[in-house]
């Protein structure tokens, strides 16, 4: 987990579906799937825009599915 979060260090603070799908090693449609379920929430800039994800929220998603912090 901690090389995921240092991964996202260098890229800018609004990330792609597609680049969270390649950081998180998941397909799109499950992270629309986390979205619409609320487990990470996306933004979309207009209503014609792709989502789009804040790399603070990415970061919080990794920290709390992270194992040590399930008990």
């Amino acid at each position: 987990m901690k090389n995921l979060v240092d991964q996202l260090k260098d890229m800018p603070e609004i990330l792609s579906l597609r680049e969270v799908a390649d950081i998180l090693q998941v397909s799109l449609m499950t992270l629309r799937r986390w979205d619409d379920k609320g487990l990470l929430k996306a933004f979309r800039p207009s209503d014609t825009q792709p989502r789009r994800y804040h790399k603070k929220d990415v970061i919080t998603f990794l920290k709390k599915s992270s194992p040590e912090n399930q008990g």
